[in-house]
């Protein structure tokens, strides 16, 4: 697969991408909360989440994990998230073959500061928990940072914020969602069941010699996608693991003659006869006679074969993933019942883990990580950055709620009793107060360290 037949993009795109979506994802955050507290819908908005999901082909339930059917809930965390895991790893593989992360020099700062940012948080929710083996299972939750909120709250600050420093931060956070999925792979998979973990990998050996065969038939991935996905839902490791292993299957490379087809469109739309338009007639509509109908059809079919099938569903999925997916999300999973609950909650336990691994330990794992790494020249300081801001953009990093969410689910789920609802409620409250503190505090910094006029860099 060759790096140079990869469209590239920038940073620019994806910060825009998800600036919007940190919006819907504080929205839907408040709704969830408020739904959980308050006395006339707090008992509804817990048990709508267990209804039961069916899509049956005779007696098959597809959406079934050993033989019981998903909760609406499983249905959102273990199948929606899928898409979410699939959007994450077409990302991360584009990254990799031409983006921020394409090359060492451009890829090690962020890397080593990742690993910075998921090393120290585990280490200070292991000091703050230590002794207590059940709550010890959540020690992965304050170890994400989301996306979708650290570049919201970068975005904030517009032309002020040095483009160097943007890039940091989401090559950054791309490099700690692979993180996150490397540690559910290995932490989160339980019960292996045979059969399916080998229908798993025939499925995989399809999608690899569809991708070797150079397919590019999108269905032809998303299908065996599906497939892909219920096997692994039912073979132990925990199922979005699939849209990660399908995405590294889906081909990232563009055909030969690519050349030949960008000429054609020229040649087309030159062809094209030319429309002149009164302003009155600007918003009319227009009939295409066949002639013209059939140069759209052959400009289409040309664009086609100029992007690739990685980049196409990655541009297909954006807007679903980003509306639909994230929010239902977190209207899922962010209602922390506060009753029982008083400030002293989150000086304790659980709660406590992971608010200061997401306040302090992202802070000082990706400052102290990266500072070495500098003062050693293995790196370089980001172009525009200065040490003050861009400890700034460090504090951010403290920002995490979708992955921390997830994995919070994972690390207390419902077979362990009243004991592990309670954790997951802590380790809500844990992952909310952490990334507000964190937000406030990394804008306050930002404000005070980034420079007062807009940067002309771009």
């Amino acid at each position: 697969m060759e790096k140079n037949q990869l469209p590239d993009s920038s940073f620019s795109g994806l910060i825009r991408r998800y600036v919007s979506a940190s919006v819907l994802l504080v929205i839907a955050t408040a709704a969830a909360l408020i739904l959980a507290n308050l006395p006339s819908t707090s008992e509804g908005y817990a048990a709508f989440w267990q209804k039961e999901v069916h899509m049956s082909i005779g007696n098959f339930n597809v959406f079934s994990h050993g033989g019981h059917p998903l909760s609406l809930m499983d249905f959102i965390n273990d199948f929606l998230m899928f898409f979410f895991f699939l959007s994450v790893g077409l990302e991360i593989k584009r990254e990799v073959l031409c983006g921020e992360l394409s090359s060492r020099q451009k890829a090690l700062l962020p890397v080593i500061g990742a690993c910075g940012g998921m090393i120290v948080p585990v280490i200070v929710f292991f000091c703050v928990c230590l002794g207590h083996p059940l709550m010890e299972r959540g020690c992965a939750i304050p170890m994400a940072t989301d996306i979708a909120f650290s570049l919201g709250v970068l975005s904030m600050f517009g032309k002020r914020v040095p483009t160097g420093l943007k890039i940091f931060l989401a090559a950054l956070a791309v490099a700690d969602d692979l993180g996150g999925i490397i540690v559910i792979a290995l932490f989160y998979s339980h019960g292996m069941a045979w059969k399916y973990l080998i229908g798993a990998a025939v499925v995989m050996i399809i999608l690899l010699i569809g991708n070797y065969r150079q397919i590019r038939i999108k269905a032809f991935y998303m299908s065996f996608g599906l497939v892909l996905w219920y096997m692994v839902l039912n073979s132990g490791i925990h199922a979005t693991i699939a849209g990660v292993i399908l995405a590294f299957c889906i081909p990232a490379n563009l055909p030969k003659g690519t050349r030949m087809y960008a000429q054609q469109i020229r040649h087309l739309v030159n062809r094209y006869p030319e429309i002149r338009v009164n302003e009155e007639d600007v918003n009319k509509a227009y009939v295409f006679d066949k002639a013209d109908v059939q140069i759209l059809r052959r400009i289409e079919k040309a664009s086609d074969r100029l992007i690739s099938p990685l980049q196409d569903i990655e541009d297909q999925l954006a807007m679903p993933i980003n509306y639909l997916v994230i929010p239902l999300f977190a209207l899922a999973n962010a209602g922390v019942n506060f009753t029982g609950m008083s400030i002293g909650s989150l000086f304790h336990g659980v709660a406590l883990g992971v608010f200061l691994g997401l306040l302090l330990g992202k802070f000082t794992g990706v400052l102290s990580f990266s500072w070495l790494s500098i003062k050693l020249g293995i790196c370089q300081m980001p172009e525009g950055g200065n040490w003050r801001s861009f400890a700034s953009v460090c504090m951010i990093c403290g920002i995490g709620f979708t992955v921390s969410m997830f994995i919070a689910a994972l690390s207390y789920p419902a077979h362990l009793g009243a004991e592990g609802a309670e954790m997951l409620n802590e380790a809500k409250l844990g992952i909310l107060s952490g990334t507000i503190a964190a937000a406030l505090v990394g804008a306050l910094l930002l404000n005070f360290t980034l420079p007062k006029a807009p940067v002309d860099e771009e």
